[in-house]
């Protein structure tokens, strides 16, 4: 059942039903006497567009619950039923086996995605998984129809002068906005849940207290089983992350501290209409970009640079990485302090000005302290931001997992771990794929932390002016 046409259906369903129930209830509402007072039971309760969006409501919402419903649900009830329709000599005992066989069904059905010759059974199995879906796509069309029209029939049959649409609509809508804020809460609950669930079986194989104070990082030859679980110390990586992102603050903090002051204070409204949205443009570049540039520009001009003074660079450092890092975050700092500075107060600015102070010792002395608690919270969040990155570190940093605080050297982080753990051909029951899980989780409470202290620094020092 192709979405765009169901989408395209249920659209059209959508302005029928609200034309229907508009000029019904605009009949209703030219039957009552001009004579009548307002307070009449014969005026409408709610305006007829109201009448017209209840009447789509209770018309469409239906069938897309359906819809949905069927498509979460319904590859997986085709599937159990193909299966069971296999003979039992045939259908494998690996669930991962009848897996891989359902999905070789699935592409002789549809015509796609086939390779080799398919035995008669899988022919027969095909046939009767695209008999089926063809009945069930019927059925949940026919269903869907069914209850759109029972929607649309019980509204014209109930509506009347006393119907509260207004108060239903209102309260449909406010459900609605309920609803995304729960898929939001419960998508990064199961994003936590998914990897806990594999970072304790991770756990299980490997010592919490090699894993977090561990200085050797090397999975792909750890023997774990064996008694040996010293490739899987994390020290390494986190060392190269804080490296990192502690060369982008030293960056991106000045840099877009001052353009926020001057933007905010000194610069002209003209200077200002075209300087904040050329800065703002560094936060729309993708990070794979930045760290192509890093890759090809700006490590080959520090290794240059340093062998012209004495220094050996590699081109793939952590300082590389935490420089470019730090020009892709200016924009955070930047634009986050520019709008809490513009919101002092302009009688604070005056009542120092009027007092003596010259604009300098104003901005210092009197703006900076009162943006301040907004200025740090602008700050955590693009430490949590540097700390996240992936695509820059994994072109730039040179990937080389060692305990090290030298910025010439190539480091590895967290980041590109998880990558290189979780891609390729991996056993994601194995050890050597499950620590990309416990890194994830660690990394991702490290960020919730300096989320929250963001949070919390902002809240509890903001001030509140008039």
């Amino acid at each position: 059942m192709n979405s765009l046409y169901v989408a395209a259906g249920l659209l059209a369903l959508s302005v029928v039903v609200y034309q229907f129930a508009l000029v019904r209830s605009k009949k209703m509402e030219a039957k009552v006497p001009a004579s009548e007072p307002t307070s009449s039971s014969l005026r409408l309760h709610s305006r007829p567009s109201y009448h017209g969006w209840l009447a789509v409501l209770r018309a469409t919402v239906p069938a897309l619950l359906i819809f949905i419903i069927w498509s979460l649900f319904g590859s997986q009830v085709i599937g159990s039923m193909v299966l069971g329709s296999i003979p039992a000599e045939n259908l494998p005992a690996n669930p991962l086996q009848q897996k891989v066989l359902l999905q070789k069904i699935t592409n002789l059905s549809t015509g796609f995605g086939i390779v080799g010759e398919a035995q008669p059974f899988e022919r027969a199995a095909a046939d009767y998984m695209r008999e089926i879906t063809s009945l069930a796509h019927f059925f949940v069309f026919g269903l869907m129809a069914f209850v759109a029209a029972v929607g649309f029939f019980w509204t014209w049959r109930t509506t009347d002068h006393r119907t509260r649409a207004r108060n239903k609509v209102e309260a449909a809508v406010q459900l609605g906005l309920i609803a995304c804020s729960a898929i939001a809460i419960f998508t990064t609950l199961g994003i936590v849940l998914s990897m806990l669930s594999e970072s304790f079986d991770f756990f299980q194989v490997v010592s919490p207290k090699d894993f977090f104070f561990g200085t050797s990082w090397n999975p792909g030859f750890a023997s774990v089983g064996a008694g040996s679980t010293d490739g899987f110390g994390m020290l390494p990586l986190m060392a190269g992350t804080f490296l990192i992102a502690a060369i982008a603050m030293l960056v991106a903090i000045p840099i877009g501290l001052m353009s926020a002051i001057y933007m905010a204070e000194y610069a002209s409204p003209a200077t200002r209409a075209w300087a904040k949205p050329v800065i703002e443009v560094l936060a729309g570049i993708p990070t794979i970009v930045y760290g192509v540039f890093a890759l090809i520009m700006v490590g080959p001009f520090l290794s240059s640079f340093g062998a012209s003074i004495g220094l050996d660079i590699r081109a793939t450092s952590a300082l590389t990485a935490g420089l470019v890092m730090g020009i892709m975050i200016i924009p955070f700092i930047s634009s986050l302090s520019d709008d809490i500075i513009t919101q002092v107060p302009r009688a604070m600015r005056d009542g120092s000005l009027a007092l003596g102070a010259t604009k300098a010792e104003t901005t210092i002395k009197v703006v900076l302290p009162a943006a301040l608690p907004g200025v740090v919270g602008a700050i955590l969040l693009a430490v949590s931001r540097a700390i996240g990155e992936t695509m820059i570190v994994v072109l730039a940093a040179g990937n080389a997992p060692v305990l090290t605080a030298n910025p010439f050297e190539s480091v590895s982080t967290v980041t590109v771990a998880i990558v290189k753990q979780l891609t390729g051909d991996q056993d994601f029951s194995s050890a050597q794929s499950l620590v990309g899980f416990a890194l994830g989780l660690t990394l991702f409470v490290m960020t919730l932390i300096l989320n929250v202290i963001a949070l919390v620094i902002v809240r509890r020092y903001r001030e509140q002016y008039e």
